[in-house]
């Protein structure tokens, strides 16, 4: 559920059959998070809300509703950007390279690049699209490479170096970007 608040914007409130209190956090996107028993009625969580502003002003720093929107608007481009390219390059290096993996997803995660799990699923954060092409590509090797070495041992840094010659330039170049929106 979402409460629309004049001073936090919009603050998720999310229902949990574990939760026997109410606690406040804040979520990736900057807002106001709410974690509450599962019985607790919208009316209850504004009242609550309404009775620790002074608490979660000191305590928490909730991002402006109006950042939030722009983060949201932010989001939405670099997803659509994302779709139209970071799939069909990581097939294209694939193929080039003869790897084979399951799928393809795209996250917003704020402290990765990109991941590949051992179901042979890569995702590739959206942030990506804020970075030039050339690291854009050398993630997508990266995590291709995983498909045959699940760790980062010689090995790995072998493959990854057998098609990125650069990689190790790439790598400290990534360091200059942040992953989260």
């Amino acid at each position: 559920m979402i409460i629309k608040d004049k001073e936090f914007g919009e603050v998720i409130v999310r229902k949990s059959p574990l939760s026997k209190n109410i606690k406040f956090s804040i979520s990736t996107s900057g807002r106001l998070q709410m974690s509450v028993p599962k019985y607790t009625s919208e009316f209850l969580a504004k009242r609550f809300l309404n009775s620790n502003r002074a608490m979660i002003r000191e305590k928490l720093p909730v991002r402006n509703p109006n950042e939030q929107r722009a983060r949201d608007y932010q989001k939405k481009q670099l997803m659509k950007k994302a779709k139209e390219y970071l799939p069909y390059r990581l097939e294209y290096y694939a193929k080039r390279y003869s790897y084979k993996y399951e799928k393809c997803r795209l996250t917003h995660a704020n402290t990765r690049w990109g991941s590949c799990s051992s179901n042979k699923t890569i995702s590739l954060n959206i942030g990506l699209m804020k970075v030039p092409e050339t690291l854009r590509d050398y993630v997508i090797l990266h995590e291709l490479a995983h498909l045959n070495h699940m760790d980062h041992s010689r090995a790995f840094w072998a493959e990854v170096a057998s098609h990125d010659k650069n990689y190790k330039m790439h790598e400290k170049k990534l360091k200059m970007f942040n992953p989260g929106l």
